[in-house]
C-alpha cells in the first residue's frame, strides 16, 4: 500500500473520479487504470487559497477486526467507577478487555432523561446540582460540544478511541478528520449505544447514585456509599469524576485521601458572528458548502500569564453549565451540522497558584474558592436568577465601558450588560484586554464591538489534583483507588479522557498480577 499526499479544491471534494485523477498523475499512472484507494487523514490549509489536504492510501483497504469482538462476560474481579463521562465509560470498555466486571455509579442521570434538567436550566434557570451540562451520563463533553481533537501524540491509542465511538455510531469522517466532532445532537446516541453495551458483556450502570463515603480499610479502598446509605463493595475503585465535582475533593479531604492544588485558567467566553470568521479565515463570504464553519485558535502572553482560546465552537452556541444555584457559568457547543450563525470560544487567563494570596487561608482549596467566588459574581451581575449571564461589547470591555446595547446571541436564557471589567479580578482584567488587543493584531476584524464577551467561563480544568503514583496510577497512600480523568487532573477533553481511562485500567490489570 503505497500512501501519498494531494491538494483538492473545496468544490472538488466529493468528486471521486477527480481524487482518483490527481491521485493517477502522481503516481504517473494512466487515468483509466483500475485503482483502489482510500483516505486517511483530512484537513484543510486556509493560508493562502483554502484547499482541502488529503492524506491517500493506495491499495486495498485492511479490514480491521471489531473492537467489540476483545470484549468478553469474565468477572475476574469488580471495578467501581465512580462517573459516566469519557473517562468512566473507556474504562469500563476496558474492563471488557480484560475480563473485568465494571459497576459504574453515576449521581446524575441517564442521557435521555439528563435533557429535561437542561431545559429546566436555560428555560427557567433552575439548576439540579446532580444533573446539568457537568453531571450526567456522558460527562461534561456529552451536550457541550463533542469534540474529539487532542494534542496527545499517541495516534494508535486515539484512533483506537475513534474507532469504538464509531462502531457505537458515530460518523466514520472522525477516523479521518484532523479535527474531528460528533456534535451534542449525536453523542447521546453513541453514549447509550456505549451504556448497552456495557450491559450487553456483564457490567453494572446505577444512576442517580452519589458517593457520600469511600469505605477505607487499613490505607485500602474496599469499596463506596452512595445516597448516604448503600454501601458497595469492590477491588478497585477508578475516581473518574469530572472537573467539576467538588463535593467529592472535600470528601477526599475529610476521609485522609491527599489532593493538591493546581494550576487552572478562567476567563470568558467571546461570541462573533461566523461569516466574519469565515471571511477572515477562508476569505469566504459565504463560504463554499464543503467548507465546514472556520474556526481559529488563538494564545498570546500578557504581563507574565498566558492568555489563549480554549473549546472554540464554530457555528456553535453558548450554554448555562452551572452545577449550584447562585453561580453563573458559561460553556461552548456546537451540533453537528455546525450550522448556528455564531461562533464562541473560551478566552482564558492562565491562573498559577501565587496569583492567589487573597485566597491562600483555604489551603489546597484556594482555587477552588477563587473560582466559586468569580461565578457568584457572575451571578450577581447577570441581572437575575434565571441563568442571564453577564455581557459586554468587546471593544467596551478593553475600554471599561459600560455596553449601552448588547448584539443577538445564541446564549438562550439571555444575556445582561454588565461591567465584565469591574465584575472579574483587576489582574484577569487587564490580562484579557491586553490579550484581546494582541489577538485583533493577530487575526483581522477580531477586535470589533460586532463581538460580544459573556461570562464567565471558569471550567475549563480543574484547581484540584487528586495524585497517582506515575507507574501503578495508585494513589500514593491509598491502595487500589485509581484516580482518573479530567477530575483528578490527567485529561483535559474527551479523547485524553477516555484514553486515561483505557490506561488505569490496564494498570489494575498490571497491577492484580503482581
Amino acid at each position: 500500500m503505497k500512501k501519498l499526499q494531494i491538494d483538492i479544491p473545496p468544490h472538488k471534494l466529493n468528486d471521486h473520479e477527480f481524487i482518483k485523477k490527481q491521485i493517477c498523475r502522481k503516481l504517473h499512472l494512466p487515468f483509466n487504470k483500475p485503482l483502489e484507494f482510500h483516505i486517511i487523514r483530512r484537513s484543510i490549509d486556509a493560508r493562502k487559497k483554502v484547499k482541502f489536504i488529503l492524506q491517500v492510501a493506495v491499495g486495498k483497504k485492511e479490514v480491521t477486526p471489531t473492537v467489540k469482538s476483545l470484549y468478553s462476560h469474565q468477572s475476574e474481579r469488580n471495578v467501581l467507577i465512580v462517573g459516566a463521562g469519557p473517562a468512566g465509560y473507556f474504562a469500563a470498555l476496558e474492563c471488557l478487555v480484560h475480563g473485568f466486571k465494571p459497576i459504574i455509579l453515576e449521581r446524575g442521570k441517564d442521557v435521555q432523561t439528563r435533557r429535561k434538567d437542561l431545559r429546566q436550566i436555560q428555560q427557567f434557570g433552575v439548576v439540579n446540582p446532580h444533573s446539568n451540562y457537568c453531571f450526567g451520563e456522558g460527562g461534561a463533553g456529552t451536550y457541550s460540544d463533542g469534540k474529539l481533537y487532542t494534542r496527545s501524540g499517541k495516534r494508535h491509542e486515539i484512533d483506537h478511541i475513534l474507532q469504538i465511538l464509531v462502531e457505537h455510531g458515530a460518523n466514520p469522517d472522525i477516523l479521518i478528520d484532523s479535527h474531528p466532532h460528533i456534535g451534542s445532537n449525536k453523542l447521546p446516541n453513541v453514549i447509550k449505544n456505549i451504556r448497552e453495551t456495557i450491559l450487553q458483556f456483564g457490567g453494572e450502570i446505577h444512576f442517580n447514585a452519589f458517593v457520600t463515603n469511600f469505605l477505607l480499610h487499613n490505607n485500602r479502598i474496599v469499596g463506596v456509599q452512595i445516597n448516604h446509605t448503600t454501601e458497595i463493595m469492590g477491588d478497585d475503585v477508578v475516581l473518574a469524576t469530572g472537573h467539576s465535582a467538588r463535593d467529592i475533593f472535600q470528601l477526599c479531604n475529610s476521609s485522609g485521601i491527599d489532593i493538591e492544588a493546581k494550576p487552572f485558567a478562567m476567563g470568558v467566553r467571546i461570541e462573533h458572528p461566523q461569516a466574519l470568521i469565515d471571511d477572515v479565515q477562508y476569505r469566504q463570504n459565504p463560504r463554499d458548502e464543503n467548507l465546514p464553519a472556520s474556526s481559529y485558535g488563538l494564545v498570546c502572553q500578557s504581563y507574565g500569564r498566558g492568555v489563549f482560546s480554549f473549546c472554540m465552537c464554530p457555528g456553535g452556541i453558548i450554554v448555562p453549565a452551572a452545577t449550584a444555584p447562585n453561580e453563573t457559568v458559561v460553556n461552548g457547543m456546537s451540533l453537528s451540522r455546525r450550522d448556528s450563525p455564531f461562533a464562541n470560544s473560551g478566552i482564558v487567563v492562565a491562573v498559577e497558584l501565587e496569583d492567589l494570596t487573597d485566597y491562600k487561608h483555604f489551603g489546597k482549596f484556594a482555587g477552588l474558592e477563587y473560582q466559586k467566588h468569580i461565578e457568584k459574581q457572575a451571578f450577581k451581575y447577570g441581572g437575575d436568577e434565571t441563568q442571564q449571564a453577564p455581557a459586554q461589547r468587546l471593544v467596551d470591555f478593553v475600554e471599561g465601558k459600560l455596553s449601552s446595547s448588547l448584539p443577538k446571541t445564541s446564549y438562550i436564557p439571555g444575556v445582561h450588560s454588565a461591567p465584565l471589567h469591574e465584575a472579574l479580578p483587576s489582574q484577569m482584567v487587564k490580562r484579557l484586554q491586553d490579550g484581546f488587543l494582541q489577538f485583533g493584531k493577530k487575526m483581522k476584524s477580531y477586535y470589533t464591538n460586532d463581538a460580544q464577551i459573556v461570562g464567565v467561563e471558569s471550567r475549563t480544568s480543574s484547581p484540584i489534583r487528586i495524585p497517582r503514583n506515575s507507574k501503578t496510577l495508585m494513589h500514593p497512600n491509598i491502595t487500589h483507588l485509581y484516580p482518573c480523568g479530567e477530575g483528578a487532573g490527567y485529561a483535559g477533553g474527551i479523547v485524553s479522557a477516555a484514553m486515561d481511562g483505557q490506561r488505569v485500567v490496564r494498570a489494575i490489570k498490571a497491577n492484580s498480577k503482581q
